[in-house]
């Protein structure tokens, strides 16, 4: 099929209600849109029919054990796709949505088994993008979106990844600029005895806890999900966001990370933070150091970018593993297939 791209603004703050409303059409009639979020680049099917959501899957090349998250545009449409809305997802939801936060509980019998991948749970989270909120709401049904990117690949924060990757697999890709957070959701679980994260975003563990009090972090945000175990939320594969090129995180200060170096190819790109680029010959910027919302903001860019250039070999600096950190750190090591050094 031909993928059209409509852009979802009319100008400044006017969204495009032509595009708008084509999009929910054809979510109505069960195709899939790319549409834009503050996290990134989105799938869309109606979460609703196992048939349209079926398609998500074939045009990403996506697992069918790989759970999908529903999008909604009101809080209380979260009460028809799960089972129970406990007091604990009420303080979430006020607190956070909508925003980058991905809530799991045990799903109703409306949600199909493809959107929960055979699971007894749903997750669901409320986007604060307004062409994602009106996208929705012209749908009139909740929408299950994973990333929009091919499988494993780096996932999308602007349109044109979005095409690079899906054209001639989906009917439409609304543009609405680059995506502001620039990572997916935080993922909690309140299915478990005490909530845990399962995969960490822009609402941070901190935060969390804040708001909560206890709350675990799953051991698959730092290491490979153990054999036989199922991914209970996307993004806990072994390997997932990769570009082509063989990515090293290297743990250390700058100026360990620059010695390390000095017996490695000479032809190898460096991943490193904005204004360190001038001690490498091929250096592309992921963010500030110690700055986890730009590193995120800049990540999934700087792994295409590493494509485009021609990258194969690729050392990173490592980031902090706190608040935003430990997201722009779970995707990079997924980035890295859980390969990394300590420079000493």
């Amino acid at each position: 099929m031909k993928t059209e791209v409509l852009p979802a603004f009319a100008g400044e703050n006017e969204l495009n209600q032509a595009a708008i409303e084509k999009a929910g059409t054809l979510l109505r009639a069960g195709e899939v849109v790319a549409i834009p979020t503050e996290t990134v680049y989105g799938l869309a099917a109606n979460a609703y029919d196992g048939e349209a959501v079926s398609k998500i899957f074939k045009a990403k090349g996506r697992p069918q054990d790989n759970p999908l998250i529903v999008h909604i545009a009101k809080v209380e449409t979260l009460s028809d796709l799960v089972a129970e809305v406990p007091e604990a997802a009420k303080k979430l939801a006020a607190a956070f949505w909508p925003g980058p936060l991905t809530i799991i509980l045990p799903k109703s019998e409306k949600i199909p088994d493809a959107v929960s991948a055979g699971l007894p749970t749903v997750a669901v989270r409320m986007p604060s993008h307004p062409v994602a909120h009106a996208v929705i709401e012209a749908a009139g049904v909740p929408l299950a979106a994973p990333s929009a990117n091919l499988s494993g690949s780096p996932s999308p924060t602007n349109a044109k990844y979005v095409f690079d990757d899906m054209h001639d697999r989906i009917p439409l890709i609304l543009d609405g600029g680059s995506s502001a957070v620039g990572v997916e959701s935080t993922v909690i679980t309140l299915a478990t005895e005490r909530p845990r994260v399962l995969r960490p975003g822009g609402v941070t563990v901190e935060q969390l806890r804040e708001l909560l009090g206890e709350v675990d972090v799953d051991d698959a945000v730092l290491h490979k999900l153990a054999e036989g175990v199922r991914a209970a939320s996307p993004g806990m594969k072994y390997k997932h966001y990769a570009p082509r090129a063989e990515i090293t995180i290297v743990k250390g200060t700058l100026k360990e990370f620059r010695r390390f170096l000095e017996s490695k190819e000479k032809d190898a790109f460096v991943l490193c933070f904005a204004g360190e680029e001038q001690y490498f010959p091929r250096a592309v910027t992921y963010g500030e150091a110690d700055d986890g919302l730009s590193q995120a903001n800049r990540l999934f860019d700087a792994l295409r970018e590493l494509d485009e250039q021609g990258a194969k070999t690729v050392y990173a600096r490592c980031p902090q593993l706190s608040g935003v950190g430990l997201a722009v750190y779970n995707r990079l090591i997924r980035a890295a297939g859980f390969k990394f050094v300590e420079a000493v």
